[in-house]
C-alpha cells in the first residue's frame, strides 16, 4: 500500500512537469522567411498584424479564426511555434483566397480565446507535448 501511494504521487508529479504553457512571441517576418514557408505561402495573400500600417481596405470580408498545433517533441520551442505559427497563416491564406481577399487584417493572436496585439510578433504557447498558435484576423481586399 505504501508502495502504490509514493508511485501514485510521483506519477501526479511527473504529469506536473509536463503541464507547461510556456509562452513565447515569434516575429511574424522570421516565419514569413521560413524556407518552409516557400510554396506554402505564396505571396498572393499579406499578412498585417494589429497595429502594423495597411494599405487602404478596399473591402473587408469575414472574420476568422485558426488555431494549429504541433507536436513538441523533438522540437525547439522556437522552432515549433514557427511551425505552427506557419500552419495558421497557411490556413488563413486558403481561406482569405476562397472569399477573394488578398490580405488578413487586424491579425491577433487568439490563444483560449484571449485576445493579445503586437504590431511584430505572434503569441504561441509551448507545453510539454503540444505547440499551439491561435490566431483571429479580418479577410480584406487592399490596394497593391
Amino acid at each position: 500500500m505504501k508502495k502504490f501511494a509514493i508511485l501514485l504521487i510521483a506519477g501526479l508529479l511527473s504529469t506536473s512537469a509536463f503541464a507547461r504553457d510556456t509562452a513565447l512571441n515569434i516575429p511574424l517576418a522570421d516565419v514569413l522567411a521560413m524556407p518552409e514557408a516557400e510554396g506554402k505561402l505564396d505571396g498572393s495573400v499579406k499578412f498585417y498584424l494589429a497595429g502594423q500600417k495597411t494599405p487602404k481596405i478596399i473591402k473587408k470580408f469575414s472574420e476568422d479564426v485558426t488555431n494549429q498545433k504541433t507536436n513538441a517533441v523533438g522540437k525547439s520551442d522556437e522552432f515549433g511555434c514557427k511551425w505552427a505559427a506557419l500552419s495558421a497563416l497557411i490556413a488563413l491564406q486558403n481561406s482569405a483566397k476562397k472569399e477573394g481577399a488578398n490580405a488578413v487584417v487586424n491579425l491577433v493572436s487568439y490563444y483560449k480565446k484571449n485576445e493579445v496585439k503586437n504590431d511584430s510578433t505572434i503569441e504561441c504557447h509551448a507545453g510539454g507535448f503540444i505547440i499551439g498558435v491561435a490566431l483571429k484576423g479580418s479577410y480584406a481586399k487592399v490596394a497593391q
